[in-house]
């Protein structure tokens, strides 16, 4: 697997699959998850309503695949990340979970290439170093044929200086 670091817009790029940093509701929200249902149009709410009809939303930690709506990839992969609350409520292994399910759906769905944001370190406050760590950790333990590549997308300088550092 190849992984690789972009700054910038993650509803721009043409990837088999995008990550959404999700809230359990799949409704939609602030962040990346507003910028991609805003991008994305209507079909990606309507998915995720079918999804909220058939199970209740998504869990913390879990992940769930709509199509794409407008954007220019295939497939949207939902995870819902941990709210930090100073590390006293499982809020590692809960993120770690995040990526390890985000690549077993991107390999489910036959996704060769994958863009996964920032999980957690906007509103829900978790730390960028450590998040950063974890998410590297749980994409190079992955095992699985697909995805072939990965892409973690920074929106801001602050996450794009601290994954520079973690890749070198």
């Amino acid at each position: 697997m190849i992984i690789t670091l972009q700054q910038g817009d993650i509803t721009k790029l043409e990837v088999d699959a995008i990550v959404n940093a999700a809230n359990t509701s799949l409704l939609g929200g602030g962040g990346v998850d507003g910028a991609i249902h805003r991008a994305g149009g209507p079909t990606i709410l309507d998915d995720c309503m079918k999804i909220r009809a058939r199970q209740g939303g998504c869990k913390v930690g879990e992940a769930v695949v709509t199509s794409a709506g407008n954007l220019p990839c295939k497939h949207i992969i939902h995870t819902v990340g941990p709210r930090w609350n100073e590390g006293n409520s499982d809020e590692t292994t809960l993120l770690a979970n995040c990526y390890h399910n985000v690549l077993r759906l991107a390999q489910e769905s036959g996704s060769r290439k994958i863009a996964i944001p920032n999980i957690s370190t906007g509103i829900y406050r978790f730390p960028k170093e450590a998040a950063a760590a974890i998410a590297l950790k749980a994409v190079n333990s992955y095992e699985g044929d697909l995805p072939e590549e990965v892409v973690f997308v920074c929106f801001d300088d602050e996450n794009y200086n601290i994954y520079q550092r973690h890749l070198k």
